[in-house]
């Protein structure tokens, strides 16, 4: 029995030979992933809650998928500095962007267009979180609740800070709107984070802010900031006790504070399986929800369909609250 050579084959048979070994190698590539460390960028310097919750889910995902994940810190405008890194980043999937998708939908409103926007340049992995901020102020400040706060500082106006995360950030906003609706004089003083505004707040140079109770909780329990109320529509079941801003005496006032992981669009089917597949598991630990919901953080896994609608909504609610406090920002 004779067996044609490679040589004597027709060339529609070489064609399909072809065809069948570059499928079987791009198979194997895709089965393969990830074969190298996984890069987890984020808008916010380290400390604060972005980073506290990218790096416990990173921790966890990376059990999952049998590499490094790699925490990368790229704080800025308003967020925007993190976001146009992650979306001119290569779209193979070793790059995954924690989307503080609030804070993100403020920036897009307040900030002249920017060369990358979280809708139309990323595909959403999952939601992970909700991350609501809480109003605290110095210990020394002699307000025991929202109402006393808020005759303090109409009592002294333009005389008073208040401190934030950034230009731009959902802890800016916040307090922006808050300012409207008690009808306040009160300065803005903005910092590269939380890490960086809570040394002058505890100090008595600002005397409010809304931070990520992550980052703020430490110097609550130390005695040496007061936490008022949450930001968020609900109480945190953490925070039993303390008040909404919206039962405060501001009827309306909401900020749940939505995360997500989103990667480049263009970025391959089976990686965004292998993300998903790893930050699910890693939700779904018990030991990391408890240790997360201790700080003020409730994982909360939300499939990519599902999330795409949230960061929709979030964009029309956060578009519309930068319009009527008329926040515009460089």
């Amino acid at each position: 029995m004779s067996t044609l050579s490679p040589s004597s084959w027709s060339r529609p048979m070489r064609r399909a030979t072809l065809a069948l070994a570059f499928g079987a190698t791009t198979l194997a590539a895709q089965a393969q992933w990830p074969d190298k460390p996984v890069h987890l960028v984020l808008s916010f310097p380290p400390a604060g809650a972005t980073d506290i919750l990218a790096r416990a889910i990173g921790q966890k995902m990376a059990e999952g998928l049998g590499q490094s994940v790699l925490v990368e810190n790229k704080p800025g405008a308003g967020g925007n500095i993190g976001l146009q890194y992650a979306a001119k980043s290569p779209a193979d999937g070793y790059t995954v962007y924690m989307a503080a998708v609030t804070n993100a939908a403020i920036a897009a409103a307040a900030y002249p267009p920017q060369s990358s926007h979280l809708v139309k340049d990323f595909v959403p992995v999952a939601g992970v979180a909700i991350v609501p901020h809480m109003l605290v102020v110095p210990a020394s400040l002699p307000a025991r609740d929202v109402r006393e706060l808020i005759a303090l500082l109409k009592g002294a106006p333009g005389k008073h800070n208040f401190a934030s995360q950034g230009q731009g950030t959902l802890s800016h906003l916040e307090s922006e709107l808050f300012k409207g609706a008690a009808g306040l004089d009160i300065v803005h003083v903005p910092y590269k984070g939380s890490s960086q505004a809570l040394p002058d707040l505890m100090a008595g140079s600002s005397s409010m802010m809304f931070d990520s109770i992550p980052a703020s909780m430490p110097h609550v329990k130390s005695g040496k900031l007061r936490v008022l109320a949450v930001a968020s529509s609900k109480r945190m079941a953490m925070l039993p006790d303390v008040p909404t801003v919206a039962e405060s005496g501001l009827p309306g006032f909401s900020a749940d504070n939505v995360f997500g992981l989103m990667v480049p669009k263009g970025t391959p089917p089976a990686a965004i399986a292998a993300l998903t597949k790893a930050a699910r598991a890693a939700l779904d630990t018990p030991e990391l929800k408890q240790r997360m919901l201790e700080q003020g953080v409730e994982l909360r896994y939300t499939p990519a369909e599902d999330f795409a609608k949230v960061v929709d909504q979030e964009f029309r609610v956060w578009g519309k609250a930068v319009e009527q406090a008329k926040v515009k920002l460089e």
